[in-house]
């Protein structure tokens, strides 16, 4: 995945109401940038950091700059949850999640369970289907380890649990992660943080919900999945 357009560098003030950010061009330009992160961003919100923004050619944004990459622990991190659907179905296209690439239908964002939308459904004319739902990581507190999630998410154990039951009715359910930083080769959940969360993996994984973790190789000028990472599981 490309940037269409040069990021454009500056350094963190601060990040505040999750979906806002203060930052300072190198001439001390002060500016607010669009946060396209929910999550904590455990690790990530040091002022000073340095970080890396895409303009909108959109004049009627509010804001026209998007943060999308932040610097820590001396490498680069994506941090924009809207790509990783795209860095997935990127990784499925080059054969890195199991034979998924063999599906000749993907739907992405169809409705399914009680009250959800899985991210992609593969479709075959002699499988059953494949529900496919991705998370993005970015949280690292050992060095070479990605850990999720950085904050409880009970959407997420949802999301498991949903997958546990259309696995249970006889389709294929697989979960990816992907790890939008390239300083990790190893992957596992942070049940400390989130013990609802890891306990719904587990059952899930009971179920025969699948699960891959895809790394990326990040850079000013786009985003990569380019390796599969080995996951820890825990008792």
């Amino acid at each position: 995945m490309k940037f269409p357009s040069p990021l454009i560098e500056a350094r963190l003030i601060r990040r505040y109401k999750r979906f806002l950010a203060d930052v300072t061009f190198a001439d001390g330009t002060e500016i607010t940038v669009a946060v396209p992160n929910t999550g904590s961003m455990l690790g990530l919100t040091t002022p000073g950091s340095r970080v890396l923004l895409s303009k909108s050619a959109n004049p009627k944004r509010k804001y026209a700059h998007t943060l999308e990459i932040v610097e820590a622990d001396g490498t680069l991190v994506g941090i924009n949850t809207g790509l990783p659907n795209r860095l997935a179905a990127e990784a499925i296209g080059a054969g890195l999640v199991s034979d998924l690439h063999s599906y000749p239908v993907v739907k992405p964002e169809q409705r399914y369970g009680e009250r959800s939308r899985i991210d992609f459904l593969l479709q075959h004319p002699e499988r059953p289907p494949a529900y496919v739902e991705v998370k993005n990581v970015h949280y690292m507190r050992e060095a070479g380890l990605a850990e999720f999630p950085d904050t409880v998410t009970a959407r997420g154990a949802r999301h498991l649990e949903e997958l546990a039951a259309m696995r249970a009715n006889g389709a294929r359910a697989v979960m990816i992660y992907v790890v939008q930083r390239a300083d990790c080769e190893r992957f596992r959940l942070c049940a400390d943080l989130d013990p609802t969360y890891a306990a719904a993996f587990a059952v899930a994984k009971r179920a025969g919900v699948e699960a891959f973790v895809i790394g990326c190789q990040i850079s000013a000028d786009g985003i990569s999945p380019d390796r599969v990472i080995e996951m820890e599981l825990q008792d």
